[in-house]
């Protein structure tokens, strides 16, 4: 079937809308030209499934008269009978229309139609010549005068910059784009039932904060008028949700929105979507094994199988997990790198600007031995991957290791050469963390944007008592993103932040 007026070459798009325009005046000459009293009673979908596998000759038999709505994406006019393609929600069906089923003057009407018009038909199911199940229309109804057209058919939208711009052209014309955020909700509800029915209780926190903390991240800043004060949208939730732990809520999760005022790239975007879970009396090892089933159960339910192709790579979700210090996992990427040496502030400036890493006078050994990390084993992480004991100089709100106070009880977890997920045990002893506030403080007054702020609330908080607690946070965007093929983080974003356009 061809796109706009049966395969003539696509005409100037604004002499398009003008005689689409001119096509609305006339209907609104004639009354109402945006409908709104035809219901329909079944959905594409629902006709494919109930009357797929029955043949031509028995579908003969059936005289119940179905009502379908949704745009019609294709059109044949073919003398006193025409085929269009109707899309709803569920899919897509072919329509059969004829003169002498709908009378000279609706048929007429409806030659007029263009693709990317909304209609609602009436009529009973068949199986055409060629053996597709289509809807002879009895009644066809125009419900809304499209005034763009949509883009050609063979060519379709391939521009991402205006795919991303336009999404709702983006998911009229491209269906596998649908089937994404399709799996993106089954993902999000899927987390749900599984932390639900675990004994986690769902919560709600502050979006606008006094004080941004949680992360180590630029925020971003607004000003609330009332109050005559600054407020940030919040990089983390994490110090409100550990805040209910203290309360007696002993597990608790929240799925929502944070917030950093940082770049844009295909792993990055200024608000995305987190989870983050805490259960009192467990440590980042009992969290560890959670995340581990959490994400091959998940993989299992939205596509059917712990086994995925991601860009081209074949990843296996049904095997253990690997899991590696951080120290384990650069002396294996590196075979150069000297273990005995991670505590040598000097070796390691040294190795972190060969490598490309970012090097500051601030920065102590635990700083560059994450910069050397970062730089030489991150992206090379492709099968999913545990990385524990994180310095503690990187980790402001995880509890030290009790062998080894210099690094913490965290991990991060990567697939694909992503951080997925991060947690930890969590750091429950008010002055340590009232310390770690301070030298974080201290860096932020020393030019570092990304340091956290001296929460006074919060400590005040963990002087009633954190039972030893165990917190997880989980990026939404880039975990559906694995399950989805998809190599951006706007390609699994409705509304992906963009740039001005030209």
């Amino acid at each position: 079937m061809s796109a706009e007026h049966d395969g003539a070459p696509q005409q100037d798009e604004n002499h398009v809308i003008a005689a689409r325009r001119e096509k609305l005046a006339r209907l609104r000459s004639g009354g109402n030209a945006y409908p709104n009293t035809f219901r329909r009673d079944t959905l594409a979908g629902h006709l494919h499934g109930f009357f797929g596998a029955r043949d031509a000759v028995s579908l003969e038999q059936e005289t119940q008269v179905f009502a379908v709505a949704g745009r019609m994406i294709a059109k044949r006019v073919m003398g006193k009978a025409s085929f269009g393609q109707l899309q709803d929600m569920s899919g897509r069906i072919q329509i059969f229309v004829q003169q002498n089923a709908i009378g000279a003057e609706a048929y007429e009407a409806f030659k007029h139609y263009d693709v990317g018009d909304i209609l609602g038909v009436r009529g009973t199911v068949f199986r055409t010549k060629t053996g597709e199940l289509s809807l002879k229309a009895q009644t066809v109804e125009l419900l809304v005068k499209a005034l763009r057209p949509l883009p050609e058919k063979w060519a379709g939208l391939t521009d991402t910059e205006i795919r991303y711009r336009q999404r709702y052209v983006d998911l009229i014309v491209n269906p596998e784009v649908k089937r994404t955020f399709e799996k993106r909700a089954q993902t999000v509800r899927f987390i749900r039932h599984f932390l639900d029915a675990l004994g986690f209780i769902e919560v709600e926190t502050p979006m606008l904060q006094p004080i941004p903390g949680g992360a180590t991240a630029r925020p971003f800043v607004t000003h609330h008028n009332a109050l005559g004060r600054d407020l940030y949208l919040r990089i983390a939730p994490e110090l409100y949700l550990k805040r209910l732990v203290v309360g007696g809520f002993e597990k608790v999760y929240e799925i929502n929105r944070n917030f950093r005022n940082e770049g844009l790239s295909t792993r990055h975007n200024p608000e995305f979507t987190m989870l983050e879970f805490y259960q009192a009396y467990a440590d980042y090892r009992d969290a560890m094994d959670l995340v581990e089933t959490l994400i091959r159960d998940l993989a299992l339910s939205v596509n059917g199988t712990g086994k995925l192709r991601y860009q081209g790579r074949d990843y296996d979700l049904e095997q253990p997990f690997r899991r590696w210090t951080m120290r384990e996992a650069i002396a294996h990427h590196n075979a150069d790198f000297d273990l005995a040496k991670t505590g040598d502030r000097e070796y390691l400036a040294h190795y972190a600007k060969k490598v490309g890493g970012d090097v500051k006078p601030a920065y102590g050994a635990g700083k560059l031995l994450t910069e050397i990390f970062e730089k030489t084993v991150e992206a090379r992480l492709l099968d999913p991957t545990f990385i524990t004991e994180y310095p503690t100089e990187v980790s402001p709100l995880a509890r030290r290791n009790d062998a080894n106070p210099e690094v913490t009880d965290r991990f991060e977890f990567f697939v694909g050469g992503r951080e997925v997920a991060n947690g930890f045990s969590e750091l429950n002893d008010a002055d340590d963390q009232a310390a770690r506030f301070r030298a974080q403080a201290a860096a932020k007054d020393a030019g570092d944007d990304e340091a956290m702020v001296y929460d006074a609330d919060y400590i005040r908080a963990l002087e009633y008592g954190l039972p030893p607690t165990a917190g997880v946070g989980i990026g939404i965007d880039r975990l559906v993103m694995f399950l989805t093929d998809s190599p951006s983080i706007r390609d699994v974003l409705l509304f992906p932040s963009m740039r001005p356009e030209a």
